[in-house]
């Protein structure tokens, strides 16, 4: 029979490995709003590059392939108009050129607030797709493409 050990007994020792996972402060805010104030810069850059470089005059952007050699009109067609008639503000010949991108523009702006404040919270972001959604987005873009290549989506061509 052994003795019990008595109340005043020492507690085991703690384990000898570190534990697996330990919490890590959040990054400081400058760094954490680095990517997502880069990301956006970036987009205003590009915006008042096209902005300013208007795509109605030819020369300046090459011709869509898809459209060169096809005659067909691919989802991003007008997307260049779209995007020139956005950054003056002229949402109705913006979305005359390119509906979808508007649409798009949009999608991108929700985006971005839900990540920068995420980002100033000290929230990680991690935006993934299921397949059900990667295949909903291709069947929006492919219908958006056969309607505006046929007669009666004429108002969606650009």
């Amino acid at each position: 029979m052994h003795p019990s050990p008595s109340p005043s007994a020492t507690p085991p020792a703690a384990p000898a490995f570190p534990p697996l996972y330990t919490p890590q402060p959040p990054p400081p805010l400058t760094r954490r709003l680095l990517t997502p104030v880069g990301t956006l810069a970036a987009v205003v850059a590009a915006f008042a590059y096209v902005g300013t470089v208007d795509p109605n005059e030819p020369g300046h952007y090459p011709v869509c392939p898809l459209l060169r050699f096809t005659g067909l009109y691919c989802p991003g067609c007008g997307g260049l108009r779209s995007a020139h008639a956005f950054a003056h503000g002229d949402l109705a010949a913006a979305f005359g050129s390119n509906a979808l991108a508007v649409i798009g523009y949009g999608v991108f702006a929700a985006v971005m607030v839900l990540w920068l404040v995420r980002a100033i919270r000290g929230i990680p972001t991690r935006v993934t797709l299921s397949p059900v959604w990667w295949w909903g987005i291709g069947a929006v873009l492919t219908a958006f493409t056969l309607v505006r290549n046929l007669p009666f989506g004429a108002a969606l061509a650009p």
